[in-house]
């Protein structure tokens, strides 16, 4: 808050920006929870995958990248991360033999409590400000407008809607013509129009 706004009595606009608000606390909570699961396999995503896949039945990876959005190929990669060291292993779905499930381990049990814990801390240390009471009311909060946000725009498509968020280029300076310049009377060559935007 400005000086300006607490003679005035009234929140600085950044303060009161949602924006803001969420921008420092993520921050907050991911230089933190690097430093917890810094030697962890795959890093923050790879505990938020684990996490997805211990907290439920056994389900594909194309449901958990959509869970988490996470793109597929991404969540490929993670997966062979936590499965080196024994955390997960996949298997063949029953009920589609082209599909694989992601069963997790008693390493990956034991790892996942482990840095758990660790991540409790964290939060407890973020939301050192509030009371357990209300600590608890933005945790519940904070998991009712995720669900919503996630229900309306699950991200099945992170390119797609990377492409929609992104401003077109600016198309480059068209270089000078110096055979032109030297004959007025030649045209310069045409340039070629775009024919799209490049998709992700």
């Amino acid at each position: 808050m400005t000086a300006g706004s607490r003679a005035q009595g009234r929140p600085d606009p950044v303060d009161d920006d949602l924006g803001w608000m969420l921008g420092v606390v993520f921050r907050g909570y991911v230089r933190a929870a690097d430093h917890a699961l810094t030697d962890f396999p795959g890093g923050p995503r790879g505990y938020q995958v684990l996490t997805a896949a211990i907290t439920g039945p056994a389900r594909n990876q194309g449901a958990i990248a959509e869970e988490l959005g996470i793109d597929r190929t991404v969540l490929t990669y993670l997966i062979d991360d936590l499965e080196r060291p024994g955390f997960v292993a996949r298997r063949a779905d029953p009920a589609d033999r082209r599909s694989r499930l992601v069963d997790v381990n008693d390493a990956g049990r034991a790892a996942w409590e482990q840095r758990r814990t660790a991540l409790r801390r964290v939060e407890a240390h973020l939301l050192a400000a509030l009371s357990p009471a209300e600590s608890a009311t933005l945790r519940a909060l904070l998991q009712r407008v995720a669900c919503s946000t996630q229900a309306v725009d699950p991200l099945r498509n992170l390119c797609e809607v990377a492409a929609q968020v992104q401003p077109d280029p600016a198309p480059p300076a068209r270089p000078r013509d110096s055979s032109a310049a030297a004959d007025p009377g030649r045209r310069p060559p045409a340039t070629r129009r775009r024919s799209g935007r490049n998709g992700g």
